[in-house]
């Protein structure tokens, strides 16, 4: 009876982790193996596939899309990166305050990171209406001239940037909030003892502590915008910026 406890204590966080395993396993390992299998294979569905070694690498290198593809996704990575960081760390420095609606804001922040990618950008793209957009509508009232954000090869780029940020800061305002609530509040209190500035402070009580998720927010902003899709096909039609990205070429 003893032993029939003690084995199902041990089972039970296997049972509480096993949906998540399942879910990794089938949507996310076996997905990544199978596309490893593709690389080598040619195959259009409907007929068997075939193997044709490293064919498919050879075509993908000579192909002036996908050099494309790459340079106009590093340039996005140059614009969203810094940019998401920056609004990110600002964000949750702001909510890591003693604030009596932090809640609210926190889930304000968040709320779009749980948006469908094409509401948010159809959303975005009528807020970049040459004639019609809320922004461009700013800009003349304010006596400054309307910009063509989605035919324009270089604003096009950062209007993406920026519509980009804006859906996914939300979550990247969460890892640097958890970063900042784990210095404790001595650390601080000592270095104001010792005549410490807000830079020296930030260099090396806050820096060191937000490491760890600064790595991880460069990693998956890396990672998303060698996926991104959606965003430019829709936005653009491939007009502005030809729809060359990476996301767009695997979709090819």
């Amino acid at each position: 009876m003893v032993a029939n406890h003690k084995l199902r204590k041990k089972l039970v966080p296997y049972l509480i982790v096993s949906p998540y395993l399942i879910h990794l396993l089938l949507f996310v390992l076996f997905p990544v193996v199978f596309s490893v299998v593709l690389t080598f294979h040619k195959w259009n569905i409907i007929s068997p596939m075939e193997y044709v070694g490293l064919d498919n690498f050879a075509r993908l290198v000579q192909d002036r899309l996908f050099w494309k593809a790459i340079l106009n996704t590093l340039v996005f990575l140059a614009i969203h990166i810094p940019l998401q960081i920056i609004i990110a760390l600002t964000l949750a420095y702001f909510l890591n305050q003693k604030l009596f609606i932090r809640g609210f804001f926190r889930a304000s922040f968040f709320l779009p990171v749980v948006i469908s990618g094409v509401v948010v950008t159809i959303l975005w793209q009528q807020l970049y209406g040459f004639e019609s957009g809320l922004i461009n509508r700013a800009l003349s009232g304010l006596g400054l001239g309307k910009v063509e954000w989605l035919t324009s090869s270089k604003v096009a780029m950062v209007a993406i940037a920026l519509m980009a940020t804006w859906k996914n800061v939300g979550l990247y305002v969460i890892l640097f909030l958890v970063g900042l609530q784990s210095v404790p509040e001595s650390y601080y209190e000592a270095a104001d003892v010792e005549g410490a500035n807000a830079w020296q402070k930030f260099r090396f009580i806050t820096l060191p502590a937000i490491n760890p998720m600064l790595f991880m927010v460069v990693i998956l902003s890396t990672i998303g915008g060698f996926s991104l899709f959606i965003e430019p096909y829709i936005m653009t039609g491939g007009g502005a910026i030809e729809q060359h990205f990476v996301g767009h070429a695997v979709h090819l």
